[in-house]
């Protein structure tokens, strides 16, 4: 048996240390990009909005409608969610609600938007818009912009059990054959079990945020969520009293006993206006929003 060289023993030492060198490396790129990614981005919610409103208003039966069907069920699977429609009626119309799923524990939670825009802005003080179609910047964009940006920060192995769902159907009250709420009325009339907690984000996208607390929401979730907020020094956005009363996708989980809030600032002058346009929505405003359910989530 030959014996080896000094230099081929010094050269496998040499290739033996780059090898490690690399693991080391490898992990350290993978630690940092893994880091990077789970900082909710305020201005990768905000382009989740403008892209929404690229297709034009989303209300039920148009063309707009099923292309942001589309639109969100890419960027969840894109995401690595698992994803599935809901179909079911409200009243006679077709539901469509968006269900992305990831992880399984004892721990569930359900993180809740609606998608859809008004038929008509019948707030508009130009009585000539009241029959015009609502943009829906902030009155259904920007929760949906929250929950796809969630949707890419939250890591795959994450402790808890996450539902994120987009409901239809939630903006066409006080309209003829119509109601609100339908698709999260729809939703939880199906859901089997019990969420340990239901968080619905509705115009939290509001350049000007103002978000109190909210009357019927279930009040320890709701202490829980506004201590995060101080926590992280927000709160002359989320502010610690209450002021409305609201009918909102959270309703239907709280008429079952479940433990439902809104996180809504309904002091939106925009609201069911032709004015609830793009500019008046904050990538601030969603950051926030954002970091905030974020770091609940990881708490």
């Amino acid at each position: 048996m030959k014996r080896r060289s000094k230099n081929g023993l010094w050269l496998i030492l040499i290739l033996i240390i780059v090898l490690v060198l690399a693991g080391v490396l490898t992990r350290f790129l993978l630690n940092g990009k893994n880091s990077q990614a789970e900082h909710f981005e305020g201005e990768q919610a905000y382009t989740h909005v403008l892209n929404q409103l690229a297709f034009g208003p989303r209300i039920p039966g148009s063309e707009a409608h099923a292309e942001v069907v589309n639109y969100i069920q890419e960027e969840l699977i894109n995401y690595g969610w698992e994803v599935e429609i809901q179909n079911a009626q409200g009243l006679g119309h077709p539901i469509k609600n968006i269900i992305a799923r990831r992880g399984s524990s004892e721990d569930w939670v359900i993180l809740g938007a609606h998608y859809d825009s008004r038929f008509v802005a019948d707030n508009d003080p130009n009585p000539e818009n009241r029959t015009q179609a609502v943009p829906g910047a902030n009155d259904g964009a920007s929760g949906v912009a929250v929950l796809l940006e969630l949707a890419r920060v939250l890591p795959e192995d994450y402790a808890k059990e996450i539902w994120l769902v987009f409901f239809d159907l939630e903006d066409q009250g006080r309209i003829e054959g119509w109601d609100w709420i339908l698709g999260s009325q729809a939703f939880a009339d199906s859901l089997e079990g019990t969420p340990d907690a239901v968080i619905i984000v509705d115009m939290i996208g509001d350049a000007d945020l103002n978000i109190y607390r909210e009357k019927n929401s279930y009040a320890p979730l709701v202490d829980e969520i506004w201590q995060t907020a101080a926590s992280l020094g927000y709160e002359e956005y989320f502010i610690d009293s209450e002021k409305f009363s609201m009918l909102d996708d959270h309703t239907p989980f709280l008429s079952k006993g479940m433990k439902a809030i809104d996180i809504i600032d309904f002091d939106y002058p925009y609201w069911h206006t032709l004015e609830d346009t793009a500019d008046k929505v904050s990538s601030e405003s969603l950051d926030m929003v954002g970091e905030v359910i974020l770091n609940w989530l990881r708490r």
